[in-house]
């Protein structure tokens, strides 16, 4: 029996994380800050790119002086908290007793940046010198009352359950898919669908719904705590709405050298990666305040839901590219300067009002309630619901709790 070679032609994809891909991902997704040191890196290293000093303006927010009248005090410029403080913030509004309290900070210091547990609950309970089930209670607190809802998951798995169990998706075939994440990933619906008892429709309706969850809520924090610093972008009114400016004062003028020399196409490079962030910032934070443009005249209780992967589908973007865009930019209004990622908010409900404008009009309730006769979360929930979207007890309870307000009978003031 003859032997054949036979020549086969096979056609793959496959995307390699090459230095220029990097780079532009460094600067899609840094602040003015991040990205200022970054250039003086790389000017540092190639004569051939010319930095000048950023343009002097007065980005001073315009709205400091009309409030100075008033005796309040403005929104504050400084960067969001990093997740140890949000998470410690999280464990004093608990009020846990001392045990449960060691317990909750051991758990805090098991954070990763993803948001999730870095280390297994028996390790933690052997350092903390208690029972593990003991730690378990603990972190099911934790887990239960934690915004944005995935933090403290054990594995990708929790983490998307408990966002599911929150937006009230968590049916057994949901659960089914996310006990066979990894058929997902190698996209085996079929095989999924098999074993979980589900058609494929079932399948890859429930997969849709884990897309639009947050696989590393922790991502969202800054990874210190930054100091008070200039806004990245700048938003006006006009005659035709409101209108998105980059601060041209936080960034240096980028330029390629005169002449010729070695590096100058590394250089080209970097220029046409800026010009592409400073497109993709200002058409990002266009479209955002062009949708909560309310926010800007009413405040936060003007928000609308809205998430990012709206923001991608409209600008014909990947969401992850929104996601590196906003990730620690901000934008001076009129009302404050406000970073970009508290703009997004999903509905509370269905068809609801955005979960951050429910939390603005619950601190303006409490805010203004009789400090003899404070409201109840009943009472919190039927004004909240007078707009015609009703709000169970205990979202606002979570809600409450999120804002450090304490119950009713603790706010209570007697004469």
């Amino acid at each position: 029996m003859k032997q054949r070679n036979r020549i086969s032609v096979q056609q793959t994809q496959r995307m390699t994380l090459t230095t220029t891909l990097a780079a532009s991902i460094t600067i899609l997704r840094a602040d003015a800050a991040g990205l200022s040191r970054y250039l003086e890196e790389q000017a540092a290293e190639n004569p051939q790119l010319v930095l000048a000093p950023p343009v002097a303006t007065d980005w001073t927010p315009r709205w400091k002086s009309a409030l100075h009248a008033e005796g309040r005090t403005p929104d504050s410029a400084a960067a969001g908290p990093s997740l140890v403080a949000h998470a410690m913030d999280l464990v004093d509004r608990l009020r846990l007793s001392a045990r449960d309290a060691r317990i909750a900070l051991a758990l805090v210091e098991a954070l990763e940046p993803s948001g999730w547990l870095g280390r297994d609950l028996a390790a933690i309970a052997q350092d903390a010198g208690t029972p593990a089930r003991e730690v378990e209670v603990v972190l099911r607190q934790l887990q239960t009352r934690a915004e944005p809802t995935g933090l403290f998951a054990r594995n990708l798995a929790e983490c998307l359950r408990l966002q599911a169990e929150d937006a009230g998706e968590a049916d057994p075939a949901m659960r089914a898919v996310l006990d066979r994440l990894t058929l997902v990933a190698r996209g085996e619906i079929d095989r999924l669908a098999r074993e979980a008892g589900l058609t494929e429709a079932e399948v890859r309706t429930r997969i849709g719904r884990l897309r639009r969850y947050d696989p590393k809520p922790g991502t969202g924090f800054e990874a210190a705590a930054a100091p008070v610093r200039e806004p990245d972008l700048i938003a006006e009114k006009t005659g035709t709405g409101w209108q998105v400016s980059l601060n041209r004062s936080t960034l240096p003028a980028v330029s390629v050298a005169e002449g010729r020399g070695k590096g100058r196409a590394e250089a080209r490079a970097i220029l046409r990666m800026i010009e592409g962030r400073n497109t993709t910032l200002l058409a990002v934070g266009q479209e955002i305040l062009t949708r909560q443009a309310a926010v800007l005249d009413e405040g936060l209780g003007a928000l609308l839901p809205m998430t990012m992967a709206d923001i991608a589908a409209a600008l014909a973007l990947h969401e992850s590219t929104v996601s590196r865009v906003v990730a620690g930019t901000s934008v001076d209004t009129p009302r404050g300067t406000w970073w970009l990622r508290a703009f997004f908010t999903r509905a509370a409900q269905d068809g609801g009002p955005a979960a951050g404008a429910l939390r603005d009009r619950l601190a303006r309730l409490v805010a203004a309630e009789d400090p003899a006769t404070p409201l109840s979360d009943v009472a919190l929930a039927e004004a909240l619901a007078e707009g015609g979207a009703p709000i169970a007890r205990r979202t606002v309870a979570k809600y409450r709790a999120m804002l450090g307000l304490a119950p009713a009978h603790r706010r209570r003031q007697r004469h």
